[in-house]
């Protein structure tokens, strides 16, 4: 702050209670607005808010709820907190610019969580309606694979844009049909007899992650009971 405004600041002492409440029905007059009541409704806001203006305790209230005020008595944000501050105008509008900035900055921060949030929504419960394609496929795509005669082995380009969609996802496979594997309960399940952390495991279905976040185990059967290594 210069020395004009400092000086500016001491000619200029706080408006009271009266002076503001007088400023602001004068506002609320020319857009309609013939109660607190009504420009609480009009800005969606809580008449508590209101009442803040009134007192020109403008630096309490939120810059979103203060843009609401504003649009409500059709009045540029700069000019209001520097009416219901009693603050000297080219420091107010200062001061107002950084705090909007803040906020715009908050909600775009705001705004981007939602959208991954949604995002990530949409996989999952698209995901869990492709669950039983998910697991299947793959072990018909081998079987396929395994035999060229098959009619099916001419659907497995077919599928190739939904695979790479997936991994565009995140999804990843836990091991792929027909391997080898030492066994690991927190991933593998069981189709058939009994298993040792560490016991070779075949493949039969596979298991899915999807952002690190484990979306069905892949099953699988005991080839023998020799652990690897």
């Amino acid at each position: 702050m210069d020395v004009h405004e400092q000086s500016q600041g001491r000619r200029n002492p706080k408006p009271t209670l009266d002076q503001l409440t007088f400023a602001l029905q004068e506002q609320m007059q020319q857009v309609g607005l013939s109660s607190f009541t009504a420009l609480a409704r009009a800005a969606g806001v809580a008449r508590g808010q209101i009442l803040k203006l009134r007192r020109g305790e403008v630096g309490q209230i939120r810059v979103e709820t203060l843009l609401k005020l504003s649009q409500a008595l059709q009045v540029p944000l700069e000019e209001l907190v520097a009416i219901f501050s009693g603050k000297n105008t080219k420091t107010t509008q200062r001061q107002a610019s950084a705090d909007l900035e803040h906020e715009y900055q908050r909600l775009q921060n705001l705004l981007e969580q939602q959208r991954e949030s949604l995002y990530y929504e949409f996989q999952n419960s698209s995901l869990q309606l492709l669950e039983s394609w998910l697991i299947q496929w793959p072990t018909a795509a081998q079987k396929a694979q395994e035999n060229p005669q098959l009619a099916a082995v001419k659907l497995l380009p077919l599928m190739r844009p939904l695979e790479q969609l997936l991994q565009q996802w995140g999804v990843e496979a836990i091991a792929s049909v027909g391997t080898e594997i030492p066994y690991d309960p927190q991933i593998h399940q069981l189709l058939e007899g009994t298993a040792q952390p560490g016991d070779r495991v075949k493949v039969r279905y596979t298991g899915y992650r999807h952002r690190d976040k484990l979306l069905n185990r892949a099953k699988v059967s005991p080839n023998n009971n020799l652990p690897f290594g």
